[in-house]
């Protein structure tokens, strides 16, 4: 567990954090008026890439400088701020001053300027920016350098993992779904060779099968895809879906050769888990007149599932192997 506090004065500036990774749909933009937080309560993550102002157009950086930033492709624009940006929900904040006119080109609510929005409430000094405009997560984010992280020098108890749902409570596709399958595809479509794999049947063949159909050419039956991780049975496939770690985001590592998929652990939870059940095990019927408040998770939209198009080229561009001709390809047909 940790403690951000101001760089300046020392003052702290949240509540006790657990570091947990970067959740894949950080860089996702929604399609609903207001959205929740992107981190959960009591955590933290720290983002690797560049992030913020300045933006560059990709036109303007040489290959060499892209790939510095860790961009091996074209994008609209490149992000050339700081590197490992502190990011944590609103709630955990403590000790900051907000100056709204401070907000970069919003719409109904604040976004990232060119200035720090939030001060520390002691000393002063610009230490980050609050964001919760329409259509984009509800974050702070901290300024490396104008926040230090400071240990509690305790273990943050473990977390269940809770499998997700993948549809939200208004009826739609979740976006957490979306942006963890173009995650996902991105690297699901490098290590297919060019070939288009073979998908289990059910639920992995809704997230995958279309868009695999739509980029890849049909031909010979290429890599065989399964499901791996804690507490299933072996599987002789050659690329497989397994849970991403909680806190590092690293892949769980399966036996053999096979090439691993990471997926957040509480999609890879809902693949893998048995049918969705009621928490409270009934028997009969409800009384006449008795209207039930825990109602069942939606049926499946009528549309087919969309794994997320801005994460997934963002997820290519920053994959060295994007390069290879042939995916360099599929990406410029994205």
């Amino acid at each position: 567990m940790d403690v951000l506090v101001c760089a300046g004065c020392g003052a702290e500036l949240s509540v006790p954090v657990e570091r947990v990774a970067l959740p894949p749909e950080a860089h996702a933009s929604g399609h609903h008026a207001w959205m929740p937080a992107l981190m959960e309560p009591g955590t933290y993550a720290v983002d690797p890439d560049p992030w913020g102002r300045p933006w560059r157009h990709r036109e303007e950086i040489d290959a060499s400088e892209a790939a510095a930033l860790g961009v091996y492709a074209p994008l609209y624009a490149v992000a050339t701020g700081p590197r490992n940006v502190i990011v944590l929900a609103p709630g955990d904040t403590r000790g900051t001053r907000l100056l709204p006119e401070r907000s970069g080109d919003s719409c109904l609510g604040i976004v990232a300027g060119d200035e720090p929005s939030l001060l520390c409430a002691g000393c002063g000094l610009g230490v980050g920016f609050r964001e919760d405009d329409c259509g984009v997560w509800q974050t702070v984010r901290y300024d490396p350098g104008a926040v230090v992280r400071r240990s509690l020098g305790v273990l943050a108890p473990a977390a269940p993992v809770r499998p997700l749902p993948p549809v939200d409570p208004e009826g739609g596709w979740d976006l957490r779904w979306t942006a963890a399958a173009g995650t996902a595809l991105a690297r699901l479509l490098a290590a297919s060779g060019g070939r288009a794999p073979v998908l289990p049947a059910g639920l992995p063949t809704a997230m995958f099968g279309r868009a695999v159909e739509r980029l890849l050419p049909a031909g010979p039956p290429g890599p065989t895809v399964g499901l791996a991780g804690p507490g299933l049975p072996g599987t002789d496939a050659d690329i497989v879906l397994v849970p991403a770690d909680r806190r590092t985001g690293e892949p769980w590592r399966p036996p053999g050769d096979a090439i691993a998929v990471p997926l957040p652990a509480p999609v890879w939870a809902y693949l893998t888990g048995p049918a969705e059940t009621s928490p409270t095990p009934v028997s009969g019927t409800l009384p006449a007149q008795v209207v039930r408040d825990d109602y069942p998770h939606p049926e499946r939209p009528g549309h087919p599932f969309p794994p997320d198009h801005r994460t997934l080229r963002r997820t290519l561009a920053r994959m060295p192997e994007v390069r290879r001709p042939w995916l360099r390809a599929l990406y410029d047909r994205l």
